[in-house]
């Protein structure tokens, strides 16, 4: 992705290739700047890369909105709708009648932590409350592909610990392939099945680290030593101290 500002040109993105298997969870690291969101803009057809493509199951999809269910930081719930209808949003705007996308909706919003809260309005949630409603209305449009830019970011450790398991299980439940961005590397390591690390001036990826950590996971994992092993591997790629690839998790004889 090349920019012109004032007659220069700026190349925010050098040649990039992302390639995520159906059904994986996979998490894109970097400093500011490195084009983590310009990626998410253009997978989500709001932006044209100057070069390049995406394929989703082998069709072109560059430039086209709607292949992809995209989610940022803020939960931008409607303050005027009822959390129900808040979730149902993505499915009325898919053209399900709103009977129906509540019908869905009302059993996912019990299972998921925000049972009571139906009808109340955003402001009587707690932040963590109001991200799994955000979450939810996402997974709701009903796409194969689901883009989470920094969703826990504005939370509190222990509510984002909370929302990274209950993630986990939305994960395993919905069957999603998920790309996720995020700052925190303990984070991805707990969350993902790969790991884009990328760098800056231009934008590209460095690395890509599978995590083999077993699925389900809890939070013990993060005390683990291989845990450990792939977080400080991923820091020191960020900081450019990396000097040799990771070893692999010796099979068990």
């Amino acid at each position: 992705m090349v920019f012109e500002r004032a007659g220069q040109s700026f190349t925010a993105l050098a040649p990039v290739d992302i390639k995520v298997p159906a059904g994986r969870f996979v998490s894109v690291i970097g400093p500011s700047g490195c084009g983590k969101s310009t990626i998410f803009n253009i997978v989500a057809g709001l932006q044209l890369p100057t070069t390049g493509n995406v394929l989703i199951d082998g069709d072109n999809a560059t430039g086209t909105i709607g292949r992809v269910a995209y989610m940022l930081q803020k939960d931008l719930l409607l303050p005027w709708r009822t959390v129900v209808d808040n979730v149902a949003l993505g499915m009325e705007i898919r053209g399900v009648p709103m009977k129906e996308a509540r019908e869905r909706a009302l059993p996912l919003l019990q299972r998921y932590g925000l049972g009571g809260f139906e009808h109340s309005h955003p402001s009587a949630l707690s932040g963590g409350m109001r991200q799994r409603a955000a979450l939810l209305r996402t997974l709701l449009i009903d796409t194969d592909v689901v883009l989470l830019d920094e969703p826990f970011g504005a939370l509190d450790a222990q509510t984002k610990a909370q929302m990274q398991e209950w993630l986990l299980q939305l994960f395993e439940d919905f069957g999603r392939t998920v790309i996720f961005v995020t700052h925190d590397v303990e984070e991805a390591v707990f969350l993902s099945d790969d790991i884009y690390v990328m760098a800056s001036r231009p934008g590209r990826v460095v690395d890509i680290m599978p995590v083999d950590l077993p699925r389900p996971r809890d939070r013990s994992v993060v005390s683990t030593p291989r845990f450990v092993a792939m977080k400080k591997y991923c820091l020191d790629l960020l900081h450019g101290e990396a000097d040799a690839p990771l070893d692999p998790e010796p099979v068990a004889a």
